[in-house]
């Protein structure tokens, strides 16, 4: 039998193991190495070869006493046995003790310290440690850093490519998630991210047993502590809309919600930045400096990023500690929220900008988690397709949808949340005929919203959604609000509308009878067409 801890501490003992290294350190080492560049900006930018995204159908979990009667197994949660992962566990870790360096960080993930995580990462390469450094949340001293007890350890060897015909993989990159082993084992994809969001799935794991909802979502706060909270999948502006300047940002991704309030799970960003601007976006651009690390970002002739230049992937990110935003909340904990925003990028221009929700429509557009995919940005997709996340964050759940959608709804109840859809896509019409939602419009609904202004407005019922819309709010264009009336024919919009009705209730047929009330109180089944 593999003694894991056993084999792990061997190999951070030895001299080549560089633990706990400054920013500056990890800078340079990165630089020595040949793993990144400095950009003028001070940021350190590398490039993560042709995984540019995390890689779902290489990611499993081990099927063993702790997960086999917890775990909610599919598509996104794949079994994988234990002696496979015993056996890559045991070749990862041979594979960087031959290494001339390897790098170790400790730290944890959560910022309450009552349930926080204690994590180890162990890094073949030195730019993915400072990635760890910057992402999770960093000891005060060296000191208190090596004297944490790790709960769970990443190991990753990018380089180590798994044979799948001899190692149980399905392809060379592979990311196992051990529960009962308190491992993550991750190789053959250079791609940082996956780091971040395994461990995520451990708090997903984790939290919920402990009666704590767990949540994709970014959290702000306001001088009257009032706490606002964004879910939102990739592209619908939950970095952009939580980075406010008038409110202290808690976090930009994960967090945990308690007894107590609102507590962020990491301690950085990882903000999407393909044409990310000072002007738009300045919180963001301003962030992104010597301690940041850039991901296949593009650079200009003088060294200096191009965020428009998307040649390497639409997915360039920069990962930067919550401290480089000037208003972020430290320590990142905060009350219970006033204000729950579901965020949506809807390329089929048919949803209202922002709309009022019950708590039955809240857990229906929770487990719903809509947002669109966009033509052209994947091989043979040349209009609009509709996308479901559960949760907006289904790749990371490893318990059953309705665990989280339930603890939503009583924290809900419990807390008299406010709860509002929001549309950041298009209007007048899908993508290519339509505008794409003005920023400064959806930032003022926004902040209406989690003001408490908002809810004291008229509100009307769309035909379609049964939708409750504001009639108007102060610095919005009042056509703009029911989507309905931007459009030249109103029956192109009930057909598109209808199209996307009917892909939300085809999709919510997937939950079977854990979710019947749910879709009976909140869904789309029992309203008119």
């Amino acid at each position: 039998m593999v003694n894991h801890s056993e084999l792990i501490q061997n190999l951070i003992s030895k001299e080549t193991a560089k633990i706990q290294l400054s920013v500056s350190q990890l800078v340079e080492s990165s630089l020595r190495r040949g793993e990144g560049k400095l950009t003028e900006s001070g940021a350190l930018r590398a490039e993560t070869g042709k995984y540019t995204g995390r890689s779902p159908k290489d990611r499993f979990i081990v099927e063993d006493d702790v997960s086999r009667n917890k775990v909610d197994w599919g598509e996104v949660n794949q079994p994988i046995s234990e002696e496979v992962f015993d056996s890559l566990y045991s070749k990862v870790v041979d594979y960087l003790d031959e290494k001339d360096e390897v790098f170790v960080f400790n730290g944890y993930a959560g910022a309450d310290e009552k349930t926080r995580l204690n994590l180890r990462v162990v890094n073949e390469y030195s730019w993915h440690n400072m990635f760890a450094r910057t992402m999770f949340i960093r000891p005060e001293t060296k000191e208190e850093a090596l004297e944490i007890d790790p709960q769970f350890t990443i190991v990753s060897a990018p380089t180590f490519k798994a044979d799948p015909s001899v190692d149980g993989t399905k392809s060379e990159a592979f990311i196992i998630v051990s529960l009962e082993k308190g491992v993550i084992l991750i190789g053959g994809t250079e791609y940082a991210g996956e780091m971040k969001k395994s461990i995520f799935s451990i708090m997903n794991y984790l939290l919920p047993e402990k009666g704590i909802m767990s949540m994709h979502c970014s959290a702000n706060v306001g001088e009257n502590k009032d706490v606002a909270l964004f879910f939102g999948l990739s592209g619908t502006g939950k970095t952009t809309l939580s980075a406010d300047p008038q409110r202290e940002l808690i976090g930009d991704d994960e967090h945990g919600w308690n007894e107590d309030g609102v507590f962020n799970i990491e301690g950085g960003c990882y903000a999407k930045t393909i044409n990310l601007s000072a002007e738009k976006e300045p919180e963001i651009f301003q962030a992104i400096r010597f301690g940041s690390v850039l991901e296949n970002v593009v650079l200009d002739e003088n060294g200096e990023p191009d965020y428009d230049d998307g040649e390497l992937t639409e997915n360039t990110r920069a990962a930067y500690p919550l401290h480089h935003i000037d208003n972020a909340r430290i320590p990142s904990i905060a009350g219970h929220p006033n204000t729950i925003i579901f965020l949506t990028a809807d390329a089929f221009g048919v949803l209202p900008p922002i709309s009022k929700l019950t708590k039955s429509q809240a857990m229906y557009h929770f487990l719903s988690g809509f947002t669109s995919k966009l033509a052209g940005t994947e091989r043979g997709i040349t209009s609009p397709q509709p996308v479901f996340s559960t949760c907006f964050g289904s790749p990371f759940l490893p318990l059953h949808a309705t665990t989280y959608a339930n603890m939503l709804g009583d924290l809900i109840d419990e807390h008299e949340v406010d709860v509002y859809l929001v549309n950041t896509g298009w209007s007048g019409g899908e993508y290519g005929v339509g505008k794409r939602m003005d920023l400064s419009h959806t930032r003022s609904m926004v902040r209406r919203a989690i003001s408490g202004e908002l809810a004291l407005n008229a509100f009307e019922e769309d035909s379609v959604f049964g939708l409750s819309i504001p009639v108007s709010v102060p610095g919005v264009p009042s056509e703009i609000l029911n989507p309905r009336n931007t459009w030249e024919s109103t029956a192109a919009y009930d057909e598109k509308a209808r199209d996307l009705k009917e892909s939300f209730i085809e999709n919510f047929k997937k939950f079977g009878e854990d979710s019947d009330e749910i879709a009976r109180n909140g869904g789309f089944s029992l309203q008119t067409q």
